[in-house]
């Protein structure tokens, strides 16, 4: 969004903003689920239904983002959708806002997407595919009448045999914590604890990547950090960094 479209936003000149960009607009701004609503109303919109699985980030989770700038960490949904990541997140991971439709949620994309298992040892891949669908099995339990999760499990039994065939087994384990080796083209195989801090809801929940003390994950992080910063900071020797500069400067 342009500093141009949202100073006509405020100013009512703009069109009418679609329901993506306000969800997008009061997640940004960090609005109150109240706050939110009446953002919608504003636009001329009804306000989203609080039901399970809202996703509309909460504050406090966000402040405990905000709290861990030397460690990934990112917040997800129930159905394994990331509403908001640090920068070294991104750095390890890769941005994982941007997909669209059944693609938003890991668990889909991990079941239909080759590229997002390339990111884990092969010898991994049995044990993350379980994990997978016993979270998904589990917030199912909580929201059975929940149409985006049904949703969800019917698209994966039919497009892949292997989550079919899990999903027949009816485990339910609900992760906590679990240990994950993820294999990053800059620093190698790196191997980190993930630990898990859900809203009372159980609706969202924080994860966050550490490395083991004295670990090698160590000295990886350290090195993502400055690769991310890298990566986000402008080189003055880039042409192509001044001529976007360039575009915002006035005549």
């Amino acid at each position: 969004m342009s500093p141009d479209y949202y100073a006509r936003l405020e100013q009512g000149r703009g069109p009418q903003p679609s329901l993506t960009m306000l969800t997008a607009l009061a997640r940004a701004l960090r609005l109150t689920i109240d706050e939110r609503d009446h953002l919608f109303r504003l636009a001329g919109h009804h306000a989203p239904p609080r039901i399970g699985g809202d996703e509309h980030v909460s504050r406090g989770l966000l402040r405990l983002l905000d709290g861990l700038p030397g460690l990934p960490a990112l917040i997800a949904s129930d159905l394994n959708i990331v509403l908001a990541q640090n920068p070294m997140a991104d750095a390890l991971l890769g941005e994982q806002a941007h997909f669209h439709g059944l693609a938003r949620s890991c668990t889909y994309r991990w079941f239909t997407d080759p590229e997002m298992r390339g990111r884990y040892p092969a010898e991994d891949h049995e044990h993350e595919s379980r994990a997978q669908v016993d979270d998904l099995r589990a917030t199912l339990a909580v929201r059975p009448a929940d149409p985006m999760a049904g949703k969800l499990v019917g698209a994966l039994r039919a497009e892949s045999a292997e989550f079919a065939e899990l999903w027949g087994r009816h485990d339910v384990v609900v992760r906590r914590s679990d240990r994950k080796r993820i294999l990053h083209p800059a620093v190698g195989l790196i191997e980190l604890d993930f630990d898990i801090l859900a809203t009372a809801r159980q609706d969202q929940r924080l994860i966050v990547y550490s490395p083991a003390p004295g670990s090698a994950a160590v000295s990886q992080l350290e090195l993502l950090a400055v690769l991310g910063q890298e990566r986000f900071t402008p080189s003055r020797t880039d042409p192509r960094s001044e001529a976007r500069t360039d575009r915002h400067l006035p005549d």
